[in-house]
This record gives C-alpha cells, sequence and structure tokens, in this order.
C-alpha cells in the first residue's frame, strides 16, 4: 500500500528551508539581509556591512526598497500588458539592483527573495523581470550568461502558479559557543 503524501502547512516550510539551504552561501546572506532590510527586522547596516562598501550597498538597498510597497500595490490581476506596464517597469528596476549585487547566481534564489518581498500573486511576472533585470548592460556578460541560463524551461512556460503565500523567511542567526552555551 503507498503511502498518503503529507502536504500540510509543515511540509511546506520545510520544503521551502530546504531549497533555500540549497543556495549558496553568498545568496543565503544577500537573502537574509534583504528580508532585513525590506521589513526593517534588525539594523541591517550593523548586522550585515563588513565594510564602507557593504554599508554603502545596504544604504542604496534601503532606497530601491522604499518603491516595494508600491510594486505590490501595483501586481496585475490579469496578464493585460497595459496593467502590467507600471508594476514591471519597477519590478525590473529593484530586481536588477539585486542582481547587480552579484551574490544571487540563478533564478531560484531571485525568486525565493521575490516571492518574499512582493508575494505570491508576483509570482507569474517573476520570469520575465528576472530575464530583463539578467540582461541589463550593468550585470557583466558572463553574470549576464550564468543568470540567464539558470530559468528552466518549466519556470518559463509554466501554465499556472500557486498562490500560496511563503512561510519561511530566512533571518540572521548568532552563533552558539556550545562550550559556554552563549551567543557569540
Amino acid at each position: 500500500m503507498a503511502k498518503a503524501k503529507h502536504e500540510g502547512p509543515g511540509h511546506l516550510t520545510l520544503a521551502e528551508m530546504k531549497e533555500f539551504a540549497g543556495f549558496s552561501a553568498a545568496a543565503q546572506r544577500y537573502i537574509r539581509r534583504s528580508l532585513d532590510v525590506a521589513f526593517d527586522r534588525k539594523d541591517a547596516i550593523a548586522v550585515w556591512s563588513r565594510d564602507a562598501v557593504e554599508v554603502a550597498s545596504i544604504d542604496a538597498q534601503r532606497r530601491f526598497y522604499e518603491r516595494l510597497p508600491e510594486i505590490k500595490a501595483l501586481v496585475p490581476e490579469s496578464a493585460v500588458l497595459h496593467d502590467a506596464e507600471p508594476f514591471l517597469v519597477q519590478l525590473v528596476t529593484v530586481s536588477a539592483f539585486d542582481l547587480g549585487q552579484g551574490r544571487m547566481e540563478c533564478f531560484a534564489a531571485y525568486r525565493f527573495l521575490y516571492e518574499r518581498l512582493i508575494g505570491a500573486d508576483a509570482r507569474p511576472w517573476l520570469p520575465a523581470a528576472f530575464c530583463a533585470a539578467a540582461s541589463m548592460p550593468h550585470v557583466p556578460p558572463g553574470k549576464r550568461k550564468i543568470l540567464l541560463q539558470s530559468i528552466s524551461e518549466a519556470a518559463v512556460t509554466a501554465t499556472g502558479w500557486s498562490k500560496r503565500p511563503p512561510s519561511f523567511y530566512p533571518e540572521w542567526v548568532d552563533k552558539v559557543d556550545a562550550d559556554n552555551s552563549r551567543a557569540i
């Protein structure tokens, strides 16, 4: 007898955790940082900056992410191009910033982040925004190639997308000294 597949919320959260664990360390770090910046969860500069370049990057990211509430409000309810234009222009601009940071090396990491930044309703639009942003001239040609090759045919040709909101939002975790059981 075949076992019934458990597809409850815990199973889906675990799948999201496994997906996140499969991303590079740089992508994981950037996603956590981005969520802190977007949702003002922590002082992103204090937690994530290691030098003046990262301080400047986080400041720039904050300015770009100020657009996120407007982008969320503009998510089209239909596939009518006229309705999509204001949304896509803003989404591609913010996406181009994130991809230009060079830390997300694949569509899956981008999708993971943007499902959390904008919500499940944005899923149908993410392949188009990713391809447009990855094709921008500020992205080095070799990086452009890697990014564009990372998007699967299934992602580009999907006939439908889940409306289920993401449930796992990764955060910074302090290291714990096992000998002394205290945070480092």
